[in-house]
C-alpha cells in the first residue's frame, strides 16, 4: 500500500491505495465521485476523462499513485452545488447535446480543457479536439452545438440561435 494526497475539484484527499489502483477507481470508489464515468478500460472512449493539472487524461490510463500531489478536477468540479450550471453544462442542456449522458462527463472534462487552450474554436477544432471521446448516440452534431455555444458565453457573445438536432 501507498499513501498519497490528490487536490480534487478543490478539495484535499490522503488515501491508501494500492500501487496498481487506476485513477478512476480511486475517484469513484474511494472518494465516491461517480460522476466520471468507466466505459471501457483501454483509453478508446474517454467517458473517464477528467483534468490532471488542467490537461485531459483518460484516467482508466493513470495509475492512482501518479497523481501523487497533483491536482484532478471532475465534471462535479464544473460548478459548486446549487449553483447555477456553467456555460458549457448549459450549452450541453440548451442543445441537448446529451441523449444517454454516459459520454457526457468526459465530453465537458476534454471540452472545458479545449475551450481553455482555444477560447473561439472553429467546428473543425471542436470535432479534432473531441475526437478521442466516443458518443454512440448523438452524433456529435449538438454537442459540437453545445461546445460553441460555451465559447459564445464565455466570451460575452450571445451564441447563435440554432435548432437542436434529433437523431
Amino acid at each position: 500500500m501507498k499513501q498519497i494526497t490528490v487536490t480534487v475539484n478543490g478539495q484535499e484527499h490522503t488515501a491508501e491505495v494500492e500501487p496498481r489502483l487506476l485513477l478512476v477507481h480511486l475517484i469513484r470508489e474511494n472518494l465516491n465521485m461517480t460522476g466520471t464515468h468507466i466505459g471501457c478500460d483501454t483509453s478508446s472512449c474517454g467517458a473517464c476523462t477528467i483534468l490532471l493539472d488542467g490537461k485531459s487524461v483518460k484516467s482508466c490510463t493513470v495509475l492512482a499513485v501518479q497523481a501523487n500531489g497533483k491536482s484532478i478536477a471532475t465534471v462535479e468540479g464544473l460548478c459548486a452545488p446549487g449553483a447555477p450550471l456553467n456555460h458549457l453544462q448549459e450549452g450541453f442542456k440548451e442543445n441537448h447535446g446529451l441523449h444517454c449522458g454516459f459520454c457526457t462527463p468526459g465530453m465537458m472534462m476534454r471540452a472545458t480543457e479545449l475551450l481553455e487552450q482555444n477560447p473561439d474554436p472553429t467546428e473543425d477544432e471542436i470535432r479534432w479536439g473531441i475526437s478521442g471521446n466516443l458518443c454512440r448516440c448523438t452524433g456529435y452534431n449538438n454537442i459540437v452545438k453545445a461546445i460553441q455555444y460555451a465559447s459564445a458565453k464565455n466570451r460575452g457573445v450571445e451564441p447563435a440561435s440554432t435548432e437542436p438536432q434529433f437523431v
